[in-house]
């Protein structure tokens, strides 16, 4: 067990999420489920609390009702060693609703937003040299999804 682990609240769809999340990324498990034992605010049965891995990452997921709706203050990072990779998480987790944000931010279909970052992107953004550093800032500036080719090639210009 994790010593520090996400804890996402969400309306009454935890466990639909937790199903649209394990297939996506290889290494994914169910570690634990909790459902509501008679008595309980929510409905006799349905998923209270799950804990899930996500590439080695334990994550905890709750139906807690209406009261803390997901915004962008919080997010999830995938590191991605390649554009197959960019593109795959990308198009998966904006399957069936999903909406594009900016800089390689995304908000899947549950209202959680995640950073799909390929690994490069921090070392040219603190590259010694500033001014290559300030054109990849530049490009990834304008763009939706992450395109490595152009954020290296902006590195590379003169």
């Amino acid at each position: 067990m994790q010593k520090i682990s996400p804890f996402i609240w969400f309306d009454s769809n935890a466990e639909e999420a937790m199903n649209f999340y394990l297939p996506i990324f290889k290494n994914s498990k169910v570690t634990r489920v909790t459902r509501n034992p008679p008595g309980a605010p929510g409905p006799e049965g349905a998923l209270l609390v799950a804990s899930i891995l996500l590439e080695g990452q334990e994550i905890i997921l709750m139906n807690g009702g209406p009261g803390h709706p997901l915004t962008d203050a919080i997010s999830l990072t995938i590191n991605c060693n390649s554009q197959e990779e960019v593109d795959y998480y990308w198009n998966k987790l904006l399957e069936s609703g999903g909406q594009e944000i900016a800089c390689g931010w995304l908000k899947d279909r549950f209202g959680l937003f995640w950073q799909v970052t390929p690994t490069i992107l921090p070392e040219l953004l603190s590259d010694p040299d500033t001014e290559k550093a300030g054109r990849v800032m530049q490009s990834m500036m304008k763009m939706i999804k992450l395109d490595i080719g152009a954020l290296t090639a902006a590195a590379d210009a003169k």
